[in-house]
């Protein structure tokens, strides 16, 4: 399972990755591991506000339908297209092509109740 040391977690399962003021979110590969084949993805439009642990959005794969999580404030300024035609990338590149949406952060500190990668790696051992 991968785990990158350079992002950031939430105990929802969702990384961020910051660059500059925005947040680039998506969902783990211990996630994706568990939803097991992803089918669709309904992500928020772009203009749209998110609040920091309140769903953004939701994933459905074959077995389960989840919801997203948005590990910080702010506007939705971007989200990845490619994955209406092409969800799969969740399961096959969750941390790259697999990104689900950007954040221009409302709050910066929102980021400071994020795990690191080892705080993250530790929660897996409840499940």
């Amino acid at each position: 399972m991968d785990i990158p040391a350079n992002l950031l977690y939430a105990k929802t399962h969702e990384w961020i990755r910051i660059e500059g003021d925005l947040a680039v979110v998506g969902i783990t590969d211990f996630a994706q591991g568990e939803l097991g084949d992803i089918v669709y993805v309904q992500l928020p439009q772009p203009g749209q506000t998110v609040d920091k642990g309140a769903a953004f959005g939701n994933i459905e794969a074959v077995k389960a339908v989840s919801d997203l999580y948005a590990p910080v404030s702010g506007e939705v300024v971007e989200i990845n297209g490619a994955l209406e035609d092409g969800p799969e990338a969740i399961n096959t590149s969750p941390y790259d092509q697999g990104w689900m949406i950007k954040i221009r952060m409302a709050n910066p500190a929102d980021k400071d109740d994020l795990l690191n990668a080892e705080q993250y790696q530790a929660t897996l051992g409840e499940h």
